[in-house]
């Protein structure tokens, strides 16, 4: 079992207090560009990733999104950093190359562990097995939303998204992890706290060979410069990795990164030039010393997943 986990906008900052609240509140994403940071549980390694993909600008989500899943240089392949969604030039990329396809392609089962709302899955024609008429309404009309990166990869599957039905059965997480941002919107969904949401997600992932889970929490706290809600995100997300560590089991492999730097930077509101940090537990530790850039992950996680019993 594999789970990979994609923690938006974190990077590899100062270890400065006045300008990183990584360096306020020591997480297992807590390292710095002085080569110090939080020593890891298990045997897990760190490295540090290049998210600038030698294109100038400041790295972005759906070009460093794409990039994760596809071991192809998006922002190369557009000619520059795309902020938030991917265009049809990085669509048509990941209908032909993803990291859920290729495994399918390799005989592996692959999932996103995320649940969706079933109103924002009918906004964007993906299958799924949950209704939406108790749902609260979208905050947005049906030709305002758009498909993140991992969406577009997962729908070339073919297969159902996860919806809130799974997520109160305990078979799917909501982004912020404890469905918090789930209720605060209307929807009757149960709060989890971090250490029964790892529980959850490592279940999910013993049923496949690789499970995905995006979070992107950090990356608005981040763009909020709000050191008081990053200490909150960052709290929560260190008691999920934490335990998600602990449950590990013989065999199994946990590879955590980001998609640019954000959070670990206060003093501005943008993205930053920052490598990212990627940690790996289990069978995923050995993979982390040949992690250079982005680009590596996709290769390296099929490796693994070559390697399955």
């Amino acid at each position: 079992m594999i789970l990979f986990v994609m923690v938006d906008g974190v990077g590899i900052g100062s270890h400065d207090p006045g300008r990183n609240p990584l360096a306020r509140h020591r997480t297992l994403l807590s390292h710095f560009v002085d080569g110090e940071g939080t020593a890891l549980p298990r045997g897990g390694r760190v490295g540090a990733l290049d998210a600038t993909l030698g294109v100038p600008g400041r790295p972005q989500s759906a070009t460093g999104h794409t990039t994760l899943l596809t071991g192809v240089n998006a922002a190369r392949h557009v000619g520059r950093h795309l902020l938030g969604f991917p265009n049809a030039r990085l669509r048509e990329l990941l209908a032909r190359t993803n990291l859920f396809l290729d495994l399918a392609r390799m005989g592996r089962r692959a999932t996103f562990a995320n649940a969706f709302r079933a109103a924002y899955l009918d906004a964007l024609g993906l299958p799924h097995e949950g209704s939406r008429l108790d749902e609260p309404p979208l905050p947005v009309g049906p030709r305002f939303i758009r498909p993140a990166a991992s969406t577009v990869a997962y729908a070339t599957l073919g297969l159902p998204f996860r919806v809130l039905d799974d997520l109160r059965m305990g078979r799917a997480l909501y982004h912020d992890i404890t469905s918090a941002r789930a209720r605060e919107a209307g929807c009757d969904v149960p709060l989890r706290s971090p250490r029964d949401a790892a529980d959850i997600l490592l279940e999910v992932a013993r049923e496949h060979d690789l499970a995905f889970f995006e979070h992107f929490s950090t990356d608005e706290a981040g763009h909020a410069r709000d050191f008081e809600t990053a200490r909150e995100v960052l709290e929560l997300l260190d008691e999920f990795l934490r335990r998600l560590v602990e449950g590990l089991r013989d065999g199994e492999a946990l590879l955590v990164t980001s998609d640019h730097g954000n959070l670990e930077d206060l003093s501005i509101r943008q993205h930053t030039l920052n490598p990212v940090p990627v940690l790996g537990f289990g069978a995923a530790a050995p993979l982390v010393p040949g992690l250079a850039s982005l680009l590596d992950v996709h290769p390296a996680l099929l490796r693994l997943a070559r390697s399955l019993d």
